[in-house]
């Protein structure tokens, strides 16, 4: 047994521990815990440098390891209940940009053949993966002008959709400030596998090619302590800098905490009231030595956050990847949380979006959606289940909420059943108050945003009805953007197995998004084509 777990610690070791294995063996045994410890991390961290030369040590009729256990975690949500309107008819929530569901998702069905688990499914990140063309504000002193659509709804004849969508102002390159970013990057022994730190390199390349001789960049690294390894730097210095990526390499455990500490530490010496100053961290979320417990890395980010330097987190890997400590972090930090699964989705995020990554136009977006009683007789929010906010946290500047980028697009959507609807979910209650004469038939609702601009504390408003002779009478009539977003939803809660569109079929799907593909410059609509359709093999084969 002691010569089995030798090989085993020596074949996961880096260069610096192999020295010690041949030496000293009996110190290398105290590094492995448990068999079942020794294989994942081989499977997670594949084989490394110098593994071959200690082979002889291994026993020649070993059994093959067992596969390494999946521990994602994934915070546990259930899908938003329909509501009466009679009885609360206020709905509110948060803003919400990320990402990280979507591409989570992707990487289950084209990279493992399988269905996502319904927890890491988050409908809105589904939906706002994909750009729209809302109305764009004509500057950034108000930086949203809402569209507001009314459709009926693909999936339930009986209902209606109520789309709320709304662009962030787009900074145009010579107007966006310069950028003083500090990475953080996980380099401890999780980090090891090919879609790690490998992928995070190649990721950061990609940023560093489009920074200038006016911003800054630094890196602060962690595994079993952090250290700096790259001092605030001109973005010109691309060789430098490169080299102090490069150099980089995974081992030893995940001191998180330390990482993030020392981070804000070099990010506030180092603060420029003229740039935006932003960390961003790359992970697995694997957190494992000192402050690990997710509340309170959120608690510490939550007090940082009033430094005024953003926090952006990119989450890399699968196996052992923490979605929870990533979307806590990336709340908590008035930043966003995005999953780079390819090198494709690492160019989409730093280089087709790098402003709208970077540079914040509003920060705490909230919605509050009033329904009129008199049109709507219930109503559903499609996701945003870790979004939902208390009535009167609305008018509450203290309360945070998400934060948009440059050009950013932001979409929400309601389903809704009208009075006398046949599709209605509710039964009216036997003893409830004799209805009140009818009111405003006009409107179906009344929409309101806040938002602070990045300088101020104090929030701004702003209100809009939705008219009921706006509704579009049929889904083809409604804007090509409407009908893919309707799409994207139906497979989020498909995903979901969240019941309500349980009866639409994938191929309607596939069909809806066809039709409404419209244009499609970099392929993102195609792929989510591709993507049902893989998911409707995948599930056919289940059943």
């Amino acid at each position: 047994m002691k010569t089995r777990l030798l090989a085993a610690v020596c074949a996961t070791a880096g260069t610096a521990m192999l020295a010690s294995c041949a030496t000293n063996e009996e110190a290398a045994l105290e590094e492995a815990e448990s068999d079942t410890v020794i294989v994942t991390a081989q499977k997670a961290q594949g084989p490394q440098p110098g593994a071959m030369a200690y082979s002889s040590l291994a026993r020649p009729m070993m059994a093959p390891p067992p596969e390494p256990a999946i521990t994602e975690q994934y915070e546990e949500t259930d899908p938003n209940p329909v509501k009466l309107t009679s009885e609360e008819p206020v709905s509110t929530f948060s803003s919400d940009v990320d990402t990280t569901a979507y591409s989570v998702m992707r990487r289950y069905i084209s990279s493992d053949n399988r269905l996502p688990p319904s927890d890491s499914v988050r409908v809105e990140e589904y939906v706002n993966y994909f750009d729209y063309q809302y109305t764009a504000p004509k500057s950034a002193d108000a930086p949203f002008t809402p569209t507001i659509w009314v459709t009926p709804s693909p999936w339930n004849a009986g209902t209606r959709l109520m789309h709320i969508g709304v662009k962030g102002f787009d900074l145009q390159p010579e107007k966006t400030p310069d950028a003083n970013i500090v990475l953080l990057l996980d380099v401890s022994g999780s980090m090891m596998a090919d879609n790690k730190l490998p992928l995070v390199k190649k990721s950061v390349e990609l940023l560093v090619e489009e920074m200038s001789r006016d911003d800054r960049i630094s890196i602060v690294v962690y595994a079993g302590a952090a250290g700096v390894v790259l001092e605030p730097t001109p973005g010109n210095k691309k060789t430098k800098i490169m080299e102090a990526l490069n150099a980089l390499e995974a081992g030893g455990s995940t001191a998180g905490g330390e990482g993030l500490s020392l981070a804000y530490k070099l990010a506030e010496e180092n603060f420029a009231d003229d740039k935006v100053n932003r960390i961003i961290l790359a992970t697995d979320g694997d957190f494992n030595v000192g402050v690990v417990d997710a509340d309170s890395l959120e608690d510490f980010v939550a007090r940082k956050r009033k430094s005024g330097i953003y926090l952006t987190v990119l989450g890399f890997g699968e196996g052992n990847y923490n979605d929870v400590i990533a979307q806590k972090l990336a709340q908590a930090g008035n930043g966003v949380a995005a999953y780079i699964d390819t090198l494709n989705e690492a160019r989409k995020v730093l280089v087709r979006e790098f402003r709208s990554t970077l540079f914040p136009i509003a920060k705490d977006l909230k919605f509050q959606v009033e329904f009129n009683p008199a049109v709507v007789a219930e109503y559903r929010l499609i996701g945003y289940e870790t979004r939902l906010l208390n009535r009167e946290d609305f008018n509450n500047d203290a309360i945070d909420a998400g934060d948009i980028g440059s050009g950013h697009t932001v979409t929400a959507l309601y389903e809704l059943a009208l009075v006398g609807s046949e599709a209605r979910l509710i039964d009216d209650r036997r003893y409830a108050a004799a209805p009140a004469a009818a009111g405003n038939m006009d409107e179906f609702a009344f929409v309101r945003l806040r938002y602070k601009l990045p300088a101020e504390e104090d929030s701004r408003l702003i209100e809009t009805p939705v008219p009921t002779a706006d509704a579009f009478s049929s889904l083809g009539a409604a804007p090509q953007d409407a009908r893919f977003a309707a799409a994207v939803a139906a497979f989020g809660q498909k995903l979901q197995r969240a019941g309500y569109t349980d009866r639409y079929a994938y191929e309607e799907i596939v069909d809806l998004a066809n039709n409404a593909k419209g244009e499609d410059p970099y392929g993102d609509r195609a792929e989510f084509i591709n993507l049902v359709r893989a998911a409707a093999k995948i599930d056919k084969e289940k059943s």
